[in-house]
């Protein structure tokens, strides 16, 4: 008889949402000096998918050279709309609605007693990761399960290009419910037709969608 896996547990999911939003940080020296407590917290998750694919992309990052591990995550996260680092763009496109689902996404985090920074956009994966880990037990499942079209396309989209961030993605994923019929219609969609188009940008929030990397890699915390 095949023992099923045992499920992820919910109370190391913060743990795995913490490294998460590091390792898909753009890899500056401040990501690299987190690199060896992330490598003294993996024991800590239990589940063995979860706990392999993190460890694969930290044992990545310490092999690459440091400028192929930079120009590799900004040729897939930022010269590539199909790798959006940027869950609201999955569901809105660059459209007005994007922009007001940014405010509501500030105000989530504003709710749960932590205040965002403008050094990002609310909806940049890392960040969202970051409030998942420090929000109030289950504000950060609830938001991360709204979004959760959005993870598998980019989970589909880094395993398509064969890039080492996909393990990062196949993490965070499997701490989340699998997707249900009408999300996984959406990804169906969406793979084949994109996100819906609009000729506006982000003028509600007045930020531009896609920012240079120097821009997007602040800390999300000291390490220690």
């Amino acid at each position: 008889m095949t023992r099923r896996p045992r499920p992820p547990a919910a109370d190391q999911q913060p743990l795995v949402w913490k490294i998460a939003s590091v390792l898909l940080q753009y890899p500056d020296g401040r990501v690299y000096d987190w690199l060896d407590d992330i490598t003294a917290a993996l024991p800590q998750i239990n589940h063995p998918a979860q706990r392999q694919a993190l460890a694969e992309v930290v044992r990545w990052l310490r092999a690459a050279p440091p400028t192929q591990a930079a120009r590799h995550h900004v040729e897939t996260f930022d010269l590539s709309r199909r790798a959006s680092p940027y869950l609201t763009y999955y569901r809105y496109g660059d459209t007005r609605q994007r922009g007001m689902a940014l405010l509501a996404l500030k105000h989530t985090y504003r709710r749960a007693g932590l205040d965002p920074t403008d050094a990002e956009l609310a909806d940049y994966l890392p960040a969202v990761l970051e409030f998942a880990a420090l929000a109030p037990a289950g504000a950060g499942h609830k938001l991360l399960t709204g979004h959760r079209a959005g993870l598998e396309l980019l989970r589909h989209a880094l395993r398509d290009a064969a890039s080492p961030y996909a393990g990062v993605l196949d993490a965070v994923c499997a701490g989340l419910p699998p997707l249900t019929t009408r999300q996984a219609a959406d990804v169906r969609r969406l793979i084949t037709e994109g996100p819906p188009t609009e000729d506006v940008g982000l003028d509600p929030v007045g930020v531009a969608p896609f920012a240079p990397p120097e821009f997007l890699s602040g800390s999300l915390g000291e390490p220690r």
